[in-house]
């Protein structure tokens, strides 16, 4: 791949579909992005890899969603990472990139710094929420916590809570190419079977752990056929090509679906952007007595506020909060 066709592709979700198998999918590559989201903040680096894990499988979810639409996804766990939490922002406009953002609290002093980042979860739950704007309900979805991956995490929520059958492959570390400073990159594929109007479910309880349905448990027999092929297929792609920048991701669908019939659309770019701002946060510390703002108030006499997302400080006269705010404007 030449430079050029690495930049197109970086900080992209390309949607699919495999025409023979009544498959859809994406493939994401995150470069400038992620490495936007880590650097936020100094995490230890088993905490570095499960917050790019969840953000790479943001970026794959959140392309369906629609205009000005929010999805976020959360994970919290008993372990030494309490909380992994991400929210994705449909583009403002037509042609315009979506919009990523991402965090985690733990707990240091808990940290196996030669473990698996997962074995940092526990046990917990995995969530996602689709806010469609104002005036409506936000739809929310929460399934335990089942598998060794954030990514098969999130296949059970999609079969357990979605009903559909859905596989991810993903790669994410620190690349580093000649000439250029060691930084973060992340690809992967998603692929999920067509929703159907009646679920098909095989017996009582799924087969998954906790018995919870997988994926095999929701496809006919002539389904799951063209589901383990194309599954077979994507097990074949190693963690360059997903990566990059060998193989653009048009060469990588054809490498692996040629005889799926893979139809591409138009790529989604992506952007590292926060919604944090003054007015939020005096917003949401509107609703507090000026006795509630006076336990807030630093030794300086300020009331401060961090959004944990990008770093913003935010500094205020504790008399312009609340609802008994005076009004400054004057």
């Amino acid at each position: 791949m030449s430079l050029s066709a690495k930049i197109a592709w970086d900080d992209t979700v390309l949607p699919f579909q495999l025409d023979a198998s009544d498959i859809r999918g994406r493939v994401a590559r995150l470069d400038g992005v992620l490495e936007q989201v880590l650097k936020q903040h100094d995490y230890p680096p088993v905490i570095e890899a499960l917050v790019a894990e969840m953000a790479l499988l943001t970026a794959l979810i959140g392309q369906t969603m629609k205009l000005r639409w929010k999805l976020s996804l959360q994970v919290r766990g008993s372990g030494a990472a309490r909380l992994i939490a991400t929210d994705y922002y449909g583009p403002t406009d037509d042609g315009q990139p979506a919009r990523i953002r991402a965090y985690a609290s733990y707990d240091a002093d808990r940290l196996n710094h030669d473990a698996e980042p997962f074995s940092h979860v526990g046990n917990g739950y995995f969530a996602i929420l689709v806010d469609q704007g104002e005036g409506t309900t936000p739809y929310q979805g929460i399934t335990p916590l089942a598998g060794g991956s954030l990514s098969a995490c999130a296949q059970t929520y999609f079969a357990q809570s979605e009903q559909i059958p859905t596989r991810f492959a993903l790669t994410y570390g620190r690349s580093q190419t000649p000439g250029e400073a060691a930084h973060w990159r992340a690809g992967g594929v998603m692929l999920q079977h067509m929703p159907k109007a009646s679920p098909f479910a095989s017996g009582e309880g799924g087969s998954g752990e906790q018995g919870l349905l997988d994926a095999v448990d929701l496809l006919s027999d002539d389904e799951g056929e063209n589901w383990t092929r194309a599954n077979i297929l994507l097990d074949t792609v190693d963690d360059l090509e997903l990566i990059g920048p060998i193989v653009t991701p048009t060469d990588l669908l054809v490498r692996l679906f040629h005889e799926e019939g893979p139809r591409v659309y138009d790529a989604q770019p992506i952007t590292f952007g926060c919604t944090c701002s003054e007015a939020r946060v005096r917003q949401s510390l509107s609703i507090y007595s000026a006795k509630d703002i006076r336990t807030m108030t630093t030794d300086e006499g300020n009331v401060t506020a961090d959004c944990q997302f990008c770093g913003a400080h935010y500094v205020f006269a504790p008399e312009t909060l609340g609802f008994e705010a005076k009004d400054t404007s004057a």
